[in-house]
């Protein structure tokens, strides 16, 4: 029987997508905080254990709640939290197996280009993101060798929160609102989903290398 998770993420994601086109507040209030529960009753369900993507995923809730407050401490909060989810994603993808270097330099490479273009528009934020990001950076490179699922999961959360830097710092593109939070969705499933398949495989070799996720 296959799991209701997906599915119901799936929903819970196009609601949350509707309300951002339309600028409801009240309809971002009743989806996004789903988002990463779900998945992290997805993972639950296939893995029994709590590790550092489930560490993240709690953490990702808590910085989605408390980007919906307006302000800059609240945005400060949601930078703080999502730091935590990079760090626990790098920390479970490092222990998990290394990526390759190129991979690492690539993204390093990508974090320090990305921070001097914006270092003069970013004011006070400039050290908090320069922080963030490089952990973020970290991560998606970290990604590239647990498999192709995470690491496009990495890659698509690095560049939603980069356009969320270019809000930041004052550059606004049409439908910018839609691109962060549809990029955001499909990274945490990527990385979700990536993730049971390549640690079940790990743990539970198989000769026919069965997908976990998969229709019973």
């Amino acid at each position: 029987m296959r799991r209701p998770w997906l599915p119901l993420f799936g929903l819970v994601a196009v609601v949350e997508l509707v309300g951002v086109g339309l600028g409801s507040n009240g309809t971002e209030w009743l989806a996004k905080p789903l988002l990463a529960p779900l998945l992290l009753a997805l993972l639950w369900s296939a893995r029994r254990r709590v590790d550092g993507v489930a560490v993240g995923l709690v953490f990702a809730t808590a910085g989605d709640v408390a980007l919906l407050v307006p302000g800059r401490a609240a945005f400060l909060a949601g930078m703080g939290c999502f730091l935590v989810t990079q760090l626990a994603l790098l920390t479970a993808f490092l222990r998990h197996r290394r990526p390759p270097a190129a991979a690492s330099l690539a993204y390093v490479v990508l974090w320090a280009g990305a921070n001097a273009l914006l270092w003069g528009t970013l004011g006070p934020l400039r050290l908090p993101v320069l922080g963030y990001s490089l952990a973020l950076s970290l991560m998606a490179a970290a990604a590239t060798g647990v498999s192709r699922r995470v690491a496009a999961g990495g890659a698509l959360f690095l560049g939603s929160d980069l356009l969320i830097g270019l809000g930041a710092a004052g550059v606004h593109l049409p439908g910018q609102g839609l691109l962060v939070m549809s990029t955001y969705a499909v990274a945490l499933l990527l990385i979700t989903t990536g993730w049971v398949t390549a640690t079940s495989v790990a743990d539970r070799p198989s000769p026919v290398g069965r997908d976990p996720l998969r229709i019973a």
